[in-house]
Order: C-alpha cells, then structure tokens, then sequence
C-alpha cells in the first residue's frame, strides 16, 4: 500500500543521486536527493532532441508503459508517447522525473533519512522552485544544455512555467496546459480541505506514521474532494445523475470511493500533504516584481491551453499567461473537466505537433 519503496521492482526507472546536500528555499536541509525517472528515445549527439514531461500531482515517471511490477498503474499520457504521436521516441528523447517530494522514488517524506528511520513530518518544506532544481540537475548529468520543449499539465505546468522563467535560456519550447501562474483561494482552499481530510485521519500521527499504517482514509476523503474538482458536473450528472445501486449506495458515491480506494493503494498521505502545499505556494512572480514581469523573461516559443469544462483550473487563469506572453489561448472542448487534459489525448497531441513542426 502507499507509494514505491525500497525494494519494490523498480519497473522502469532509473535512479540519479544528487551530489552533496539540497537545500531547499524556505529552510531545512536534506544531506542527498534521489532522483526517479524513466526516458524514451535517444539523445542527439547535439542534445537538441530532449524533452522534458511533467507529471500532475498524483502522476509519476511513467508516461507511457504498462502496469507491472513496480508500476501499479500504466502510463498516464501513453498515447503521446510512442511511434507516430507527438512526441515519437525516434525523433525525441524524452525525460520524466518523479518530483521532488513524491512517493514513488525520488526522495519525499516516506524515503529513508541517513538515521534509518522514514523522514516523515521532518520533511522539509519544498517549493516549485526546489522542484525545478531538482530537475536542472537531473538534466545536467544527462547531458542536456537545453530543452527542446518542457511541457506540463496541472501542477506539472507549473514545473513548466518555472522552467521557462527561471532558466530561459535552457528552454527552446513551452507548453503550458491546464495550469496556472499563481494559485487562487478557490485552489487554495479545496487543497487544504483535503490537507485537513488526511490530519484528521488518526493514523496521521503528526505524518510520522509507519507505512502499514498510513492514514487511508483520510487520504480517500482527499481523493474524493479532489476528484469532484477533476470532473465538470455536466460529466457526473450525465454518467450518474441520482442513481442508488443496487447496495442502495448513489452510483456517484460508489465512483468516488473507487478512486479513493486506487489512490490509496499506490500513493502516500505524507506526500500528498507536502505536494499540495507546494502548489498553494505557487506563485511564479514572487520575488520577480509579480506574475506579469516574472512571465516576461520567457523567450521559449510557447503554447498555452486549457479545458473549456475545467473548474479546478478555469481558463481565465491559462489567459492571463497568454495575454502576457503575446499568443492566443487554445481550448480542448471536453465534457470531462480538468481531467480532460490527460483524457483528451488526439486534441493533446495534435496542439504538441504544431508546437514541435
């Protein structure tokens, strides 16, 4: 149950150890970081091929691939990855690390400190920006002055962003999806309702819980706020209107729980605090004079998209990043929501191949 731990099958990653200790940019210290990741493809001998994916809140390194030993759940945006799509491994080498932070490999609160003992509550802090530290180190040992593209959706487009702000000059691309410059107080609000779903739990124990007693429950109740926020209500009403199964459960309520169950079985608690708080933190124009001057150090060629139906991320947060870098906001038309990013997958790739042409 939880996240990936060592001595699980390690599927397809592989592993980088950062040099020296990380210190992240609101305090604490963490003596070394390991980084998880999978790739694709093969690096051109002038590294101009590389590109960089990143994962949502509960993803992983695992865009394409089926489930197996140490991968519980295939790859969560497959069809963009594979012969013939957007981002075809002969032409690209592709790249994705599980954030910092995570639970499935690189170094969050359920990793192992150098005591023996899980990191647990004292997991320091991390931000986007340690995030994207994290990653400029992991592209550096590859070899990887720039990217040919850096593409994100949902809080892995704020990866994207920070990229693209941060370090201009190794970002030839951006595709910014379904995200957001700064966090709203609707975001804000619902994650740390989900955040509050998971320390009631009273197996939280304060986040220093032992791992075959992670506090699932309150982590299915975050899973099921979130998941409401994931979908438009005309999707919910339409598949599942106020049906009562034959356990007299609502059809909705039984969807809900699913999902819960899932997440729960591959996910940890700890992690999902520490992720959630990195994005309500997120601002790309703190400490760079706000959101608009932070988004004009961008010279990457950019698209930016969002969902028509998206409620937890609405396109009015994907226009103000448009209109500040000068190009117009596409929309995928979808019944789904803000899930419609990653379900979307023809309107996905089809907007990844006009970036890339």
């Amino acid at each position: 149950m939880g996240g990936w731990v060592e001595g699980d099958p390690v599927g397809d990653r592989r592993f980088l150890d950062l040099p020296g200790p990380f210190e992240p940019e609101r305090g604490g210290r963490l003596p070394g970081v390991r980084i998880a990741y999978e790739t694709w493809g093969t690096l051109a001998p002038g590294g101009d091929n590389a590109v960089l994916v990143e994962h949502a809140l509960t993803g992983d390194s695992h865009v394409t691939g089926s489930a197996g030993p140490g991968h519980p759940t295939p790859g969560w945006w497959s069809g963009l990855v594979a012969p013939g799509a957007a981002l075809d491994p002969a032409r690209f080498f592709v790249v994705c690390a599980n954030v910092l932070g995570g639970c499935q490999g690189t170094t969050g609160p359920s990793s192992r400190a150098p005591d023996g003992r899980r990191w647990g509550a004292r997991f320091p802090e991390v931000t986007v920006g340690d995030q994207v530290r994290a990653e400029e180190a992991l592209a550096d040992t590859l070899g990887i002055d720039r990217w040919a593209c850096v593409i994100g959706g949902s809080m892995g487009g704020m990866r994207a962003l920070e990229w693209a702000v941060a370090l201009p000059s190794r970002v030839d691309t951006l595709f910014f999806l379904a995200s957001a410059a700064v966090s709203s107080a609707d975001q804000i609000g619902t994650q740390t309702t989900q955040q509050a779903a998971i320390r009631a739990d009273a197996r939280w124990s304060g986040g220093d819980y032992p791992l075959h007693a992670a506090p699932e429950d309150g982590l299915g109740i975050a899973r099921r706020i979130a998941h409401l926020t994931y979908r438009s209500a005309l999707e919910l009403d339409a598949r599942f209107g106020s049906r009562v199964q034959e356990d007299h459960r609502f059809a909705v309520a039984s969807y809900l729980e699913h999902h819960a169950g899932k997440l729960a079985r591959r996910f940890d608690a700890g992690s999902y605090v520490l992720l959630t708080e990195a994005m309500n933190s997120w601002d790309v124009g703190r400490g760079r004079g706000g959101v608009e001057a932070a988004l004009g150090r961008i010279t990457a060629r950019a698209l930016v998209a969002g969902v028509d139906t998206d409620r937890l991320y609405p396109p009015e947060q994907q226009q103000r990043v448009a209109d500040a870098l000068g190009v117009p906001l596409r929309l995928i038309s979808s019944p789904y929501g803000h899930d419609g990013f990653l379900l979307e997958t023809a309107a996905v790739d089809g907007l990844l191949r006009e970036l890339l042409a």
